[in-house]
């Protein structure tokens, strides 16, 4: 696609150049907090139907840049996309999260699964890649994304939401070569689906490693971060993909960045509980950073969220390759004129940096 941005800070703090101000997008900002996505949801009868329905999967990417002038957009859909066109049966029950009707526990399973085509099972995801940059026209880039293949695995093979994801654990220690295989296979289908994001006009791709925390040094490095160097490996090798810059955002594992920053991606996500310069010491100019506000911040008054805007702002200093974000997704409680506050914040307060 030929449009010509008219915002390009996002795009240019992740190639570590000078902006005028902080570029500023915020996980999950098209989501339950808006009283519009909360009406196109209903309109489209269930999460999956607006999840899998390419014209409401833009209309709510496009929501939250109605009201707030952000400096990116991103896809709208589940990071669950994957292992549901594997066939796992994903569903979503009221207020318990997703749940899969066939779990993946042993090797049967494991050996049956196969990367999904990116022309069938998830072309929905495609299609909505098309048309919400065909309707930003240029206003700003937009994201394309997936879950990391430990967190992908995390609920296949328990079979919903968990506290630690024991299930999977327990397969790495007894069964490491079970593990490595289902690892392996999601690692080459989440490769494939960022490869065809960034074929049907993603510009920027962002990879989720939620669960990434929940593992100690040595399984981070065996089971989560090996596959999303063999992932990022990947996009580099590809024609589509190679030009696009990649974030990572491992939750929870801040005592990792400087190894992910060797990995080739160009930005790292940091969650709110490390400080940003200290993030920064420890990836060395390497990379770019997105972060960290802690999102319970946003339930806070104006007064509290410009201050901890600041005080974020700060810690990362007047320097290139930050795009300020929450440490992990707006929750649905907030208020969205609390939104308007920091998006403004963010923005007034960066260029004071600057000047």
């Amino acid at each position: 696609m030929t449009d010509v941005l008219k915002n390009d800070r996002f795009l240019r703090a992740l190639r570590r150049e000078p902006t005028d101000t902080t570029p500023i997008w915020v996980m999950r900002q098209a989501g339950r907090y808006l009283p519009e996505y909360r009406a196109t949801r209903e309109r489209a009868g269930s999460f999956m139907g607006l999840a899998q329905n390419p014209e409401y999967a833009c209309e709510v990417t496009l929501q939250p840049l109605e009201r707030f002038e952000l400096d990116a957009a991103i896809l709208f859909s589940d990071i669950l996309t994957i292992p549901d066109a594997m066939g796992l049966g994903l569903s979503f029950a009221h207020g318990e999260g997703p749940q899969f009707a066939r779990p993946v526990r042993n090797a049967a399973d494991i050996t049956k699964l196969a990367v999904p085509d990116m022309d069938g099972e998830l072309r929905y995801v495609m299609d909505a890649v098309r048309l919400i940059r065909q309707e930003l026209h240029g206003r700003v880039p937009l994201i394309g994304f997936s879950g990391s293949p430990w967190t992908l695995a995390c609920y296949m093979v328990e079979g919903a939401g968990s506290r630690d994801f024991a299930t999977l654990k327990t397969m790495c220690w007894n069964e490491p070569k079970l593990a490595h295989q289902l690892l392996d296979t999601l690692a080459q289908s989440v490769a494939a689906y960022l490869i065809a994001q960034a074929a049907a006009g993603a510009q920027a791709l962002m990879i989720f490693d939620t669960w990434g925390g929940l593992l100690g040094p040595a399984p981070f490095r065996e089971f989560s971060l090996r596959y999303m160097a063999q992932i990022v490996a990947a996009l580099k090798a590809d024609t589509h993909a190679r030009e696009l810059p990649v974030i990572l955002f491992s939750k929870g594992a801040g005592q990792h960045l400087a190894e992910m920053a060797d990995t080739g991606c160009a930005a790292l996500g940091v969650d709110w509980t490390m400080n940003l310069a200290d993030a920064r010491r420890a990836v060395a100019g390497k990379v770019a950073l997105q972060g960290n506000l802690d999102p319970a911040v946003m339930r806070a008054s104006p007064e509290v969220i410009r201050r901890e805007a600041r005080a974020v702002l700060d810690s990362y200093g007047n320097h290139p390759g930050h795009m300020f974000n929450l440490g992990h997704g707006i929750t649905p409680e907030v208020d969205p004129e609390h939104v308007k506050v920091l998006v403004d914040e963010v923005h007034a307060y960066g260029r004071a940096l600057r000047s």
